[in-house]
């Protein structure tokens, strides 16, 4: 089991990781796409980008696909597990049932001002939590299925160096991967799970 000095050493290591990487940038998922769109790609969740399960069986072939693209990004690796919460203060309220379910023994890493374009009165709060662990098909169900059925947002799955990062969504995940070769050949094998947009999304 983790220590408490363990913990402030493996946050303390993410947050130089991170500023390395990424700089001052807090973690928006929605935003990584527009800054590394070299090494981005985006699949969809179920046939015909349909956005939301009707029934078990869309709801197995969205978590089917999420672990597919999951595991070849990372393998065997231990992962970070990045969850957010939302307060209009400074300080972060208590964490509901969900959140403490989907990332258990995740921690407070990073707490930041967020920006509402379409209400610039309204002053929201984003408090990031992380937690690092070993992982394997199904051990994500809870997290994955709260965020495919918009129960969660701003979840956001790397490697420790964070040279990978999976980004889901109601919908289906961006992913950004190490280069620009790695994400095509990504997108080549998963062809069929890419939006018809032109831009990708």
């Amino acid at each position: 089991m983790a220590t408490g000095e363990d913990v402030l050493r493996d946050l303390s290591s993410l947050s130089q990781t991170w500023r390395e990487r990424m700089g001052d940038r807090p973690p928006i998922a929605h935003e990584f796409p527009t800054e590394h769109r070299d090494r981005w790609v985006r699949f969809h969740s179920l046939p015909e980008s349909k956005r939301y399960a009707s029934d078990a069986a869309e709801r197995r072939t969205i978590l089917e696909r999420h672990y597919a693209v999951l595991g070849e990004l990372f393998g065997g690796e231990d992962v970070f597990i990045m969850t957010s919460t939302w307060s209009t203060t400074p300080e972060p309220e208590p964490r509901d049932r969900l959140d403490l379910r989907i990332n258990p023994g995740s921690v407070l890493w990073w707490s930041f001002l967020s920006e509402d374009d379409s209400n610039p009165d309204l002053v929201v709060h984003t408090h990031v939590y992380v937690a690092w662990t070993g992982w394997s098909a199904g051990s994500l169900n809870r997290l994955l299925s709260a965020v495919a059925e918009y129960r969660a947002g701003n979840v956001v799955i790397g490697d420790r160096r964070l040279r990978r990062l999976y980004l889901p969504y109601d919908g289906g995940a961006d992913v950004l991967a190490v280069d620009s070769a790695e994400r095509d050949v990504l997108r080549d094998r998963h062809s069929a799970w890419l939006s018809g947009h032109p831009s990708g999304r």
